[in-house]
């Protein structure tokens, strides 16, 4: 008798809590803490909103979760898991960034080069260009074809593989982590997570999507694409019919820059920031080749490179 009832309070119970949780819904909702000391929200709890409820949602279309820790709101907002190319940290297409004013820049640089996109003295991230020059251009059409990311002792690397014809069921994504392959597993949600938990990869869909996270001072969302047949009408690029030029689209998040952060893209993230494109042009190109140039994806060797192993790893 006694087990008998016992089991009936039991169940009483979790119907309770069961109720509790579908009429307020807080239980079943992500919260998100800034770890960041410069951040304005540092060591706040701040509860994700009901749209959004997940940091990491089940389906791959569903928005998630996102703290920004930079913002003096402190409020989650709901964005999707994969690059937006009119957010700010994106950079796109022939390489148009938005910086974080939310003002838009062209950067060019050169085909088959590489450029420091954000150099701080503990992070360091370059981009390869890939790209080609149509007769009569004075110019390479250009695109970023890899990431390279150094932290404290470590280097990461992804990079869209070539393709004659692109194929969405292929997974067009290669890593690799201190100079060695890298196997990401395919399927929504599957991840690499470095042995001292430092670094973590993370797919935000089937295959050609992921979010990169150094532990303390970045996210980076990753897509893989193509130049579509419409792009290449409509631009004119050029596209040789043995190599569709798959590339990156890609979207930063920064946890902890300092104040003198260098990079085509980290020098927009400076207090007091002077956006240098023209202004009232349609594309505002800015320069930096020069500057910013390294000699390889994973060489923090520019001129303006601030990336000190030893301050990062300390």
């Amino acid at each position: 008798m006694r087990f008998y009832r016992g089991l009936r309070n039991a169940v009483l119970v979790l119907y309770f809590v069961a109720a509790a949780v579908e009429i307020g819904g807080v239980s079943a909702q992500n919260s998100q803490t800034c770890t960041s000391r410069f951040s304005p929200c540092y060591r706040r709890k701040i509860v994700c909103p009901k749209e959004c409820p997940f940091t990491k949602p089940g389906n791959p279309k569903d928005k998630a979760c996102f703290l920004d820790c930079s913002s003096p709101k402190c409020e989650a907002v709901c964005r999707g898991r994969k690059p937006n190319c009119n957010g700010v940290g994106s950079g796109c297409y022939d390489p148009r960034f938005v910086s974080s004013d939310g003002s838009v820049f062209y950067f060019h640089g050169k085909r088959d080069e590489h450029f420091s996109i954000v150099s701080d003295p503990g992070l360091q991230i370059n981009a390869r260009f890939i790209g080609l020059r149509p007769s009569g251009r004075t110019r390479d059409f250009t695109w970023i074809q890899a990431l390279g990311l150094m932290f404290g002792p470590h280097s990461l690397t992804a990079e869209a593989a070539r393709a004659e014809r692109w194929d969405d069921s292929v997974d067009h994504l290669v890593f690799s982590f201190d100079g060695e392959p890298l196997r990401v597993p395919e399927g929504h949600l599957s991840e690499w997570r470095s042995a001292d938990g430092e670094a973590a990869i993370e797919r935000t869909g089937s295959r050609n999507s992921v979010v990169i996270s150094i532990e303390g001072l970045a996210e980076v969302s990753i897509s893989a694409v193509p130049i579509t047949e419409e792009d290449d009408r409509v631009h004119g690029y050029g596209i040789p019919t043995d190599d569709c030029f798959g590339h990156l689209e890609v979207q930063f998040r920064f946890v902890s820059l300092s104040p003198e952060v260098e990079g085509v893209l980290g020098r927009t993230y400076r207090p007091g920031f002077v956006n240098p494109g023209k202004r009232g042009v349609p594309m505002p190109v800015v320069g930096g080749e020069e500057e910013y140039r390294t000699s390889s994806l994973v060489s923090p060797d520019c001129k303006l490179c601030l990336f000190s192993p030893a301050v990062a790893d300390s």
